[in-house]
């Protein structure tokens, strides 16, 4: 059967006679929704697979120990026989893979474990997981229940099959095989526990109260022994703001990190305002213990960006995806871990999601070397005896920077066509060595400066006095010499 819009239809409507539209609808949409996305993560399989096996036929083919050659297209070979040998039998084993992804995804087949693969894999581990059979088979079919419902606007508070109100009363409507079973009117059936959002309590308050679509989804905690209710909800598209408007009061330069973020608040010159703030997080543990920390280290970032007045945070557009492979950084295994664990997209979406709310606009850069001109050009001068700058915080100025449209590098702006002040100050710093910057320079020794020469030991000659006339000095004739052809 496909899966297009026609496809859920017929679905649908097989499901209806046995339970009721809405319960059907919800059933085959989560249905459909995951067949969506395995399909997705199977193109994505797909077409890193064939990565790879093109990047490991393309060492193959150099010779031994070859150095890769950019201009030429040229990759690298690899180091030994031996990893050469491994190489190849790795490459045998990616192309069956391939095989077996491309038939599955020519016959629409696709591999979805309703209940997690890891909880599924943990059956055959029960004292690794330190659980009991028992116990593994209460949290397998708390995992694989099905309780929740889409939301219908201009429904009474938002949802007609889950049905939550103002004062935290719970309702259900029963399918009509189970009618039989509703304790009040319309075949529903009212829970004795009453439900209370702590998070986004009013803003769900005042959708439901002006029947706006809600969803929930009710779920249990087996390890807590109790049950939880989710609501979510569709916000309105974020505005796109122009940037000149986001810029107007300066921005905050956000460097990431794998354990915190280094952000740093600029002023509309680029100059860097107050001291550098850092929010760490750790990303060991669970996926929701790592998403918990992802979540209070932006909401830290936000308050903070609120505080320095600032609408708009700049970060690094950054994609590992590529980096992550064995071909590209095979043999240093700390470095692949790091880039692995990195929550690139996941800070992003969740950056911007939550700016949102805050009505905060979020600007991406190029990441290109702002790590390296950050440290080159901004660590050093901003570092004091009672405040030391490290590398990342000099990268955030640099990100920035990018951002406000001016150049990492601290110089100084073109020399003025004449001596007075009609261009105006210059807008960007200079390192003190800089010619033609605004301070003074130091005078290098020299009669032209009148400047005591360097505290040498003098060479002194016998010569005939300069006043005297008929002297060696004015004896000699000056003339000068032609200019060279090349001016």
């Amino acid at each position: 059967m496909s899966h297009d819009a026609a496809g859920w239809a017929v679905r649908k409507r097989a499901l209806t006679g046995k339970s009721s539209a809405r319960w059907a609808g919800s059933i085959t949409r989560a249905t459909h929704d995951q067949w969506a996305l395995a399909r997705r993560g199977q193109a994505a399989h797909v077409s890193w697979l064939r990565g790879q096996i093109a990047s490991i036929e393309a060492r193959l083919a150099r010779p031994l120990g070859a150095r890769a050659d950019k201009r030429a297209g040229l990759v690298r070979g690899y180091a030994s026989r031996g990893e050469w040998h491994a190489k190849s039998r790795r490459l045998h084993t990616l192309k069956h893979r391939l095989v077996v992804v491309e038939a599955d995804r020519a016959a629409g087949r696709v591999h979805v474990v309703r209940g997690g693969k890891r909880l599924a894999n943990s059956r055959h581990h029960l004292t690794a997981a330190d659980l009991s059979e028992q116990a593994w088979r209460e949290r397998w079919r708390a995992e694989r229940m099905f309780l929740a419902a889409d939301g219908e606007s201009g429904k009474r508070f938002g949802n007609e099959t889950i049905r939550i109100t103002d004062t935290g009363r719970l309702s259900v409507k029963l399918p009509a095989p189970l009618a039989h079973r509703a304790n009040a009117l319309h075949g529903r059936y009212v829970l004795d526990a009453s439900v209370r959002f702590q998070y986004r309590g009013q803003e769900w308050r005042d959708r439901i109260t002006a029947n706006r679509a809600v969803a929930y989804r009710i779920h249990h905690d087996v390890a807590r022994g109790r049950w939880y209710v989710t609501a979510s909800w569709q916000r309105a598209a974020v505005p796109v703001l122009p940037l000149e408007a986001a810029l107007v009061r300066g921005v905050v330069g956000v460097d990431m990190n794998d354990d915190h973020l280094a952000a740093w608040h600029l002023d509309v010159h680029g100059n860097p305002v107050g001291a550098p703030q850092r929010f760490f997080y750790d990303l060991s543990g669970g996926a929701e213990h790592r998403d918990a920390q992802i979540r209070h280290a932006l909401t830290r970032l936000l308050h903070h960006t609120h505080r320095c007045g600032a609408v708009a945070i700049a970060i690094e557009d950054l994609d590992f995806t590529d980096g992550t492979s064995r071909e590209k950084h095979g043999r240093n295994k700390r470095f692949r871990r790091l880039l692995s664990r990195f929550p690139t997209a996941k800070l992003k979406a969740r950056l911007v999601s939550m700016a949102a709310e805050q009505n905060i606009a979020v600007v991406a850069v190029d990441p290109a070397y702002t790590s390296r001109w950050g440290a080159q050009h901004w660590q050093k001068p901003l570092t004091t005896p009672r405040r030391k700058i490290s590398r990342h915080d000099a990268a955030s100025i640099a990100v920035g920077r990018r951002a406000l449209g001016h150049p990492i590098r601290r110089r100084t702006a073109p020399p003025p066509a004449h001596q007075s002040d009609v261009q105006g100050h210059r807008t960007v710093q200079a390192r003190p060595e800089t010619r033609e910057r605004e301070e003074t320079r130091p005078h290098p020794p020299g009669p032209r400066t009148r400047c005591a020469p360097p505290a040498v030991e003098r060479k002194r000659e016998t010569s005939l006095p300069s006043t005297v006339r008929g002297s060696a000095t004015e004896q000699q004739a000056w003339h000068q010499d032609s200019p060279p052809l090349s001016a």
